[in-house]
Protein backbone atom coordinates (compact mmCIF):
# COMPACT_ATOMS: atom_id res chain seq x y z
CA UNK A 1 0.00 0.00 0.00
CA UNK A 2 2.87 2.14 0.62
CA UNK A 3 4.16 2.08 -3.28
CA UNK A 4 0.82 3.12 -4.01
CA UNK A 5 0.59 5.58 -1.89
CA UNK A 6 3.91 7.31 -3.03
CA UNK A 7 3.04 6.72 -6.77
CA UNK A 8 -0.29 8.59 -6.45
CA UNK A 9 1.92 11.28 -4.97
CA UNK A 10 4.35 11.01 -7.61
CA UNK A 11 1.84 11.51 -10.25
CA UNK A 12 0.34 14.33 -8.36
CA UNK A 13 3.35 16.14 -8.16
CA UNK A 14 4.03 15.66 -11.77
CA UNK A 15 0.40 16.73 -12.83
CA UNK A 16 0.84 19.65 -10.36
CA UNK A 17 4.40 21.10 -12.00
CA UNK A 18 3.37 20.76 -15.29
CA UNK A 19 0.28 22.94 -15.39
CA UNK A 20 -0.50 21.01 -18.90
CA UNK A 21 -2.26 17.64 -19.35
CA UNK A 22 0.25 14.75 -19.09
CA UNK A 23 -0.20 11.46 -21.53
CA UNK A 24 -1.45 8.31 -19.24
CA UNK A 25 1.52 6.52 -20.71
CA UNK A 26 4.43 9.30 -20.31
CA UNK A 27 3.39 8.59 -16.72
CA UNK A 28 3.59 5.14 -16.71
CA UNK A 29 7.10 5.43 -18.33
CA UNK A 30 8.15 7.52 -15.85
CA UNK A 31 6.95 5.40 -13.01
CA UNK A 32 8.33 2.18 -14.45
CA UNK A 33 4.76 0.62 -14.79
CA UNK A 34 2.30 -0.92 -17.59
CA UNK A 35 -0.81 0.74 -17.89
CA UNK A 36 -2.83 -2.28 -16.44
CA UNK A 37 -0.45 -1.01 -13.04
CA UNK A 38 -1.35 2.93 -13.39
CA UNK A 39 -4.78 2.21 -13.29
CA UNK A 40 -4.81 1.55 -9.89
CA UNK A 41 -2.75 4.84 -9.39
CA UNK A 42 -5.36 6.85 -11.14
CA UNK A 43 -8.73 5.15 -9.41
CA UNK A 44 -6.51 6.30 -6.11
CA UNK A 45 -6.27 9.87 -7.58
CA UNK A 46 -9.94 9.89 -8.74
CA UNK A 47 -10.76 8.71 -5.44
CA UNK A 48 -8.50 11.16 -3.72
CA UNK A 49 -9.95 14.42 -6.11
CA UNK A 50 -13.74 13.30 -5.64
CA UNK A 51 -13.76 14.33 -2.27
CA UNK A 52 -13.88 17.84 -3.13
CA UNK A 53 -11.16 21.00 -2.37
CA UNK A 54 -10.05 23.25 -4.69
CA UNK A 55 -8.76 21.13 -7.05
CA UNK A 56 -9.50 18.35 -9.22
CA UNK A 57 -8.43 15.98 -11.70
CA UNK A 58 -9.44 15.97 -15.13
CA UNK A 59 -8.82 13.26 -18.01
CA UNK A 60 -9.01 14.23 -21.59
CA UNK A 61 -8.39 10.63 -23.84
CA UNK A 62 -5.46 9.74 -22.90
CA UNK A 63 -4.25 12.55 -20.68
CA UNK A 64 -4.86 13.52 -17.23
CA UNK A 65 -4.20 17.44 -15.92
CA UNK A 66 -4.80 18.78 -12.03
CA UNK A 67 -6.53 22.16 -12.31
CA UNK A 68 -9.15 24.68 -10.58
CA UNK A 69 -12.54 23.87 -9.72
CA UNK A 70 -14.55 26.00 -11.93
CA UNK A 71 -16.69 27.88 -9.12
CA UNK A 72 -13.55 29.42 -7.85
CA UNK A 73 -12.41 30.99 -11.46
CA UNK A 74 -13.84 34.80 -10.25
CA UNK A 75 -11.76 34.51 -6.93
CA UNK A 76 -8.85 33.31 -8.71
CA UNK A 77 -8.91 36.25 -11.02
CA UNK A 78 -9.76 38.68 -8.07
CA UNK A 79 -6.68 37.91 -6.08
CA UNK A 80 -4.14 36.69 -8.89
CA UNK A 81 -5.37 39.99 -10.63
CA UNK A 82 -4.49 38.90 -14.39
CA UNK A 83 -2.96 41.37 -16.59
CA UNK A 84 -5.34 41.41 -18.99
CA UNK A 85 -8.86 39.40 -18.99
CA UNK A 86 -9.12 37.66 -22.04
CA UNK A 87 -12.70 37.47 -22.93
CA UNK A 88 -14.47 36.51 -26.28
CA UNK A 89 -16.82 38.46 -28.16
CA UNK A 90 -20.41 37.00 -29.07
CA UNK A 91 -19.36 36.81 -32.72
CA UNK A 92 -16.16 34.89 -31.53
CA UNK A 93 -18.58 32.34 -28.83
CA UNK A 94 -21.08 31.92 -31.38
CA UNK A 95 -18.38 30.55 -34.09
CA UNK A 96 -17.06 28.26 -31.45
CA UNK A 97 -20.84 26.81 -30.36
CA UNK A 98 -20.77 26.04 -34.10
CA UNK A 99 -17.80 24.05 -34.25
CA UNK A 100 -18.05 22.10 -31.15
CA UNK A 101 -21.56 20.95 -32.16
CA UNK A 102 -21.18 20.64 -36.26
CA UNK A 103 -17.36 19.45 -36.08
CA UNK A 104 -15.81 19.22 -38.78
CA UNK A 105 -16.97 22.38 -40.05
CA UNK A 106 -15.91 24.62 -42.91
CA UNK A 107 -15.52 28.13 -42.99
CA UNK A 108 -18.43 28.89 -45.28
CA UNK A 109 -20.92 26.03 -42.94
CA UNK A 110 -20.12 28.47 -39.88
CA UNK A 111 -21.06 31.07 -41.77
CA UNK A 112 -24.25 30.09 -43.68
CA UNK A 113 -25.47 29.10 -40.03
CA UNK A 114 -24.71 32.41 -38.36
CA UNK A 115 -25.18 34.56 -41.30
CA UNK A 116 -22.55 36.40 -41.52
CA UNK A 117 -18.90 36.41 -42.05
CA UNK A 118 -16.65 34.69 -39.30
CA UNK A 119 -13.11 35.33 -40.66
CA UNK A 120 -11.65 37.36 -37.71
CA UNK A 121 -13.79 34.93 -34.93
CA UNK A 122 -12.20 32.16 -36.54
CA UNK A 123 -8.87 33.68 -36.27
CA UNK A 124 -9.44 34.06 -32.43
CA UNK A 125 -10.26 31.27 -31.77
CA UNK A 126 -7.28 30.20 -33.30
CA UNK A 127 -4.90 32.22 -31.66
CA UNK A 128 -6.41 31.60 -28.47
CA UNK A 129 -6.25 27.94 -29.33
CA UNK A 130 -10.14 26.63 -28.69
CA UNK A 131 -10.24 25.91 -32.44
CA UNK A 132 -7.75 23.94 -34.79
CA UNK A 133 -7.82 23.06 -38.65
CA UNK A 134 -8.31 19.28 -38.32
CA UNK A 135 -8.25 18.30 -42.35
CA UNK A 136 -9.85 19.69 -45.56
CA UNK A 137 -12.86 18.68 -46.95
CA UNK A 138 -12.89 16.40 -49.77
CA UNK A 139 -14.88 19.05 -52.14
CA UNK A 140 -14.23 21.79 -55.15
CA UNK A 141 -11.56 24.02 -53.52
CA UNK A 142 -10.78 21.57 -50.86
CA UNK A 143 -12.09 24.13 -47.70
CA UNK A 144 -10.14 23.54 -44.13
CA UNK A 145 -11.98 22.11 -41.34
CA UNK A 146 -12.33 23.03 -38.10
CA UNK A 147 -12.91 21.03 -34.68
CA UNK A 148 -11.93 22.01 -31.13
CA UNK A 149 -9.09 21.34 -29.14
CA UNK A 150 -7.91 20.07 -25.78
CA UNK A 151 -7.85 23.64 -24.69
CA UNK A 152 -11.34 24.01 -25.40
CA UNK A 153 -12.46 21.39 -23.40
CA UNK A 154 -10.11 22.98 -20.34
CA UNK A 155 -11.43 26.43 -21.14
CA UNK A 156 -14.83 24.58 -20.22
CA UNK A 157 -14.25 22.13 -18.18
CA UNK A 158 -15.45 19.43 -20.21
CA UNK A 159 -13.56 16.11 -19.92
CA UNK A 160 -15.63 15.30 -23.71
CA UNK A 161 -18.03 16.65 -26.48
CA UNK A 162 -20.30 14.48 -24.91
CA UNK A 163 -20.65 16.55 -21.57
CA UNK A 164 -21.48 19.76 -23.97
CA UNK A 165 -25.72 20.54 -23.04
CA UNK A 166 -28.23 19.59 -25.89
CA UNK A 167 -29.39 21.54 -28.28
CA UNK A 168 -32.72 22.51 -27.87
CA UNK A 169 -34.84 21.87 -30.80
CA UNK A 170 -35.77 25.13 -33.09
CA UNK A 171 -39.06 26.42 -32.87
CA UNK A 172 -41.19 26.75 -36.06
CA UNK A 173 -40.60 30.69 -35.63
CA UNK A 174 -36.96 30.35 -35.89
CA UNK A 175 -37.04 28.02 -38.74
CA UNK A 176 -39.16 30.31 -40.59
CA UNK A 177 -36.33 32.74 -39.50
CA UNK A 178 -33.13 30.44 -40.70
CA UNK A 179 -35.25 29.86 -44.29
CA UNK A 180 -35.25 33.12 -45.35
Amino acid sequence: MENLNENVSAVEAVLFASGEPIEIKTLCIGLDMTTADFQEVLDALTEKYKVGGGLMLMRYNDSLQICTRPQYMNLIERILQPVRKQTLTQAALETLSVVAYRQPVTRLEIEQMRGVQCDHAIYTLLSHGLIEEVGRKETVGRPILYGTTEGFLRHFALSSLSELPEVLPETEEEKEFTNI
